[in-house]
């Protein structure tokens, strides 16, 4: 699939090949050169343990024509079949994933929960952990807006 791929690239990056775009409230904006890709990211106010770091992120490569791409990583690893809903404000949006990640289902979806998080104040993501029992993950909105424009200019500067 190649949003693990995705996945995958963004967190294997050695840490000195970042270039950060800026630091907004929780949110933080970053650009890579090899391969050229830019995200916004944060880690969640709270967060259900787990044994490695969550986040949420929001990332663009030019290279592979995408642009506004939502990829949670859970605090833990969800249950085979078991739902994962991210809320954001009053808003419900079931996500797809497997393991410890979860995207928007489609690219539409991707464009719907960035308006959601531009103008909300917090967004949590729960389900069942593979271990038994619910979990979820809490992230601060403020900032998110700025560092989403951040790292989408920080990719566009990059063509």
């Amino acid at each position: 699939m190649k949003r693990t791929l995705f996945a995958l690239l963004l967190i294997a990056a050695p840490a000195q090949a970042r270039d950060p775009l800026g630091v907004f409230e929780s949110w933080g904006a970053f650009r890579d050169t090899q391969p050229l890709r830019c995200y916004a990211i944060a880690e969640p106010a709270r967060s259900s343990g787990g044994t490695w770091r969550p986040f949420a992120s929001i990332a663009h490569w030019p290279g592979e024509g995408v642009r506004g791409q939502v990829h949670i990583r859970l605090s833990r690893e969800v249950r085979s079949g078991a739902r994962i809903i991210l809320s954001i404000d009053d808003r419900r949006i079931t996500l797809v994933g497997g393991g410890a990640d979860a995207w928007a289902a489609n690219p539409r979806a991707d464009a719907s929960i960035i308006a959601a998080i531009r103008s909300g104040r917090s967004m949590s993501i729960a389900s069942v952990a593979a271990t038994g029992g619910g979990f979820a993950d809490t992230y601060r909105l403020k900032g998110a807006a700025t560092a989403i424009d951040a790292a989408a200019l920080g990719c566009a500067r990059g063509r």
